[in-house]
C-alpha cells in the first residue's frame, strides 16, 4: 500500500478465525495455529491463537484484533469464539457473549434482541463452519458464541449505545480489512444513526461536529438522543444518506471554523483535508457590504475565529452569513429530497454566533 499505513482486520475477520479453530478443533482435536481464513478481494489472512481451550462438546478460540495503523478502540482487544455442537438440522446459530451488545432498537440490520453481529461477518462464519464441517466430516450444526474482553467498557466510546445496542461492542466489517483512515466505521455508524432515528419516528435530526454543538442544539430544540448525529467531520455523508433516507428536519451545528469549510462547499471537514478560506471569507464579507478595510483584514485573519471579530467589532454578521452560505451547500447535496435544512453556527465556548 503506497502511504505506507498497514491495513488491520476487523473484528468478523477475527470472529470468523476464531470460529474456524474452535470447529476445527472440536472436530480434529487439534487447533490449527496459525489459522487461515478466506476473506473477499482474494485476501488470505493467518491469524496466531491467544486463547484456546478444547471440552466436552465445545471449545473456544481468542484472537486479539490487529487494526493496523488505524487509530480503532478495537485495536489490541481479545476477541473470541466459543463453538458448541448443536442438534442436527439447527444450523448455525449466533450467541452474544460478555463484550458482545443485543440490539434493543429498530432500524438496524439485525431484529430487535439479535446479537450485534452484522449480516457480512455471520455470512463468513457460517461460510467457514461448512468448509471445516465438509473438510472434517461434521454436520455444521453449531452455536457460535462470539464475546470481547472489556467490550462493554469499550462499547461506550463507539456510538453502540446511541444506536440501542447494549452490553458491548458490535462484530463488524464488510470485507474483514481495515483500511487506516478510511473512517468507514464512522460514516457506517452515521447511516445506522439515521435509519435509527427514522424507525423511532424522529421528524428532526441534528448532525454536530463535536460535543459542543450537540450540547447547544439539545438545548436549542430538545432533541431526544437518538435525533443526535455524531457527524464529526463528515457533512457530505449525512447530506447524502439523507437524499436517500429523508428525515423532514435536519439542523447543522458546528464552530464556525468547520462550518465556512461547509460554505466553501467541502464536504469532508477534517483539517487535514479541507482548509478554511479567508479567501472566500473576505468574498462574503465584501459582498455583504464589508468596509475595504474590513475585507483586508478578514483575507489576512490567521483563523475564521479571527476573521469573526473582527467582523463582530465591525458590525457585520459573518456567522450568520457562514451559516448561510453551509445551507446553500448543504441544500445543493440534498438536491430534490423533502429535508428543511437550518445551520447553527457556534464559537469554542458554544455561543451562538450565527443561524440560517
Amino acid at each position: 500500500m503506497s502511504s505506507g499505513l498497514r491495513y488491520g482486520w476487523t473484528t468478523g475477520a477475527c470472529a470468523t478465525a476464531a470460529t474456524t479453530a474452535a470447529y476445527t478443533a472440536l472436530l480434529t482435536g487439534e487447533f490449527p495455529d496459525p489459522v487461515t481464513i478466506d476473506l473477499p478481494q482474494d485476501k488470505h489472512p493467518s491469524f496466531a491463537l491467544a486463547r484456546e481451550e478444547l471440552g466436552e462438546g465445545t471449545a473456544t478460540v481468542g484472537i486479539v484484533k490487529d487494526a493496523g495503523d488505524d487509530p480503532d478502540v478495537t485495536h489490541g482487544a481479545l476477541v473470541s469464539a466459543t463453538v458448541t455442537l448443536a442438534a442436527p438440522g439447527s444450523g448455525v446459530t449466533f450467541r452474544a457473549g460478555d463484550g458482545v451488545g443485543t440490539v434493543t432498537k429498530p432500524g438496524l440490520p439485525l431484529a430487535v434482541g439479535e446479537p450485534a453481529i452484522n449480516p457480512m461477518p455471520r455470512k463468513f462464519m457460517t461460510e467457514h463452519v461448512a468448509a471445516v464441517a465438509a473438510r472434517h466430516g461434521g454436520t455444521g450444526d453449531v452455536v457460535v458464541t462470539v464475546s470481547v474482553e472489556n467490550g462493554e467498557e469499550l462499547a461506550r466510546r463507539t456510538w453502540n449505545p446511541r444506536l440501542g445496542i447494549l452490553g458491548g461492542l458490535s462484530i463488524l466489517g464488510t470485507t474483514g480489512v481495515v483500511v487506516p483512515y478510511s473512517c468507514s466505521s464512522w460514516i457506517d455508524s452515521i447511516r445506522r444513526g439515521i435509519d435509527v432515528a427514522r424507525a423511532a419516528g424522529r421528524q428532526h435530526v441534528a448532525g454536530c461536529t463535536g460535543s459542543t454543538s450537540e450540547r447547544v442544539v439539545t438545548e436549542l430544540y430538545d432533541l431526544p438522543e437518538d435525533a443526535l448525529l455524531d457527524m464529526g467531520d463528515f457533512a457530505g455523508a449525512v447530506l447524502k444518506y439523507l437524499r436517500r433516507h429523508p428525515v423532514p428536519r435536519l439542523t447543522i451545528a458546528g464552530g464556525i471554523g468547520k462550518l465556512a469549510k461547509l460554505a466553501d462547499g467541502h464536504l469532508d471537514l477534517h483539517s487535514g483535508r479541507s482548509q478554511v478560506s479567508t479567501e472566500s471569507l473576505a468574498a462574503m464579507v465584501r459582498d455583504a457590504g464589508g468596509s475595504p478595510a474590513l475585507v483586508e483584514g478578514v483575507r489576512g485573519a490567521n483563523t475564521a475565529l479571527d476573521a469573526l471579530q473582527q467582523c463582530t467589532a465591525a458590525g457585520l454578521p459573518l456567522g450568520d452569513l457562514v451559516a448561510a452560505g453551509a445551507r446553500d451547500t448543504a441544500r445543493g447535496v440534498l438536491r430534490e429530497a423533502p429535508v428543511e435544512v437550518d445551520v447553527v453556527v457556534i464559537d469554542r465556548g458554544g455561543t451562538i454566533v450565527g443561524r440560517s
